[in-house]
């Protein structure tokens, strides 16, 4: 079943960002775009060159008004723990999201019960607390944070311009589309 137009469900979970604890919320999320980023573990392999990626482009997504949120069942300890022993996770300056209960990897469906792990997924979030873009791939796989950022730069443009589309390929400044029967059989 589809989770486009779902709302993002209910959650108060811990968090470690800026090397400190806080919460974080449903009401936090609200009013601003977001990523959640959903990942198996810590201290593993593919993990940590994906949360690279995005560290290293996260002021870009701050600068287009996009919170990233990483996830995985491990506790704030656990990724705080990590953090003081990873070069490239002490890169991250985004909020790293604690799943311990599985209420998030739940709520998105990613949520892998034999293993109390949640899938590769990526949830876009727009400011109302719906998703908008999601995609789920396989654990062994990564994601790039620069197709990432162009899916965000188009969902963003289409809200702001709902008589318009984004073609594949799209990027910001490029040519968008008008749908009408014009185009039917044209393109």
């Amino acid at each position: 079943m589809s989770q486009i137009g779902n709302q993002v469900t209910d959650f108060n979970v811990q968090a470690f960002v800026n090397n400190d604890f806080s919460t974080v919320t449903k009401q936090d999320i609200l009013g601003k775009w977001s990523i959640f980023f959903f990942y198996p573990a810590d201290f593993t392999f593919v993990c940590p060159t994906e949360l690279e990626d995005l560290a290293n482009k996260y002021d870009e997504f701050k600068a287009a008004g996009c919170e990233i949120y990483s996830v995985s069942t491990d506790t704030h300890f656990v990724h705080k723990a990590w953090h003081d022993t990873s070069e490239t996770i002490k890169k991250i300056k985004y909020p790293m999201l604690a799943d311990p209960t599985g209420v998030l990897s739940r709520g998105f469906d990613v949520m892998i019960e034999e293993a109390g792990l949640a899938e590769r997924g990526t949830f876009i979030v727009n400011p109302e607390g719906e998703i908008v873009s999601y995609e789920v791939i396989a654990g062994n796989v990564g994601r790039n944070a620069d197709e990432l950022f162009r899916k965000l730069q188009a969902l963003q443009f289409v809200a702001n311009n709902p008589s318009e589309v984004c073609p594949a390929k799209w990027e910001k400044g490029n040519e968008t589309l008008k749908p009408s029967i014009d185009l039917v059989g044209k393109i």
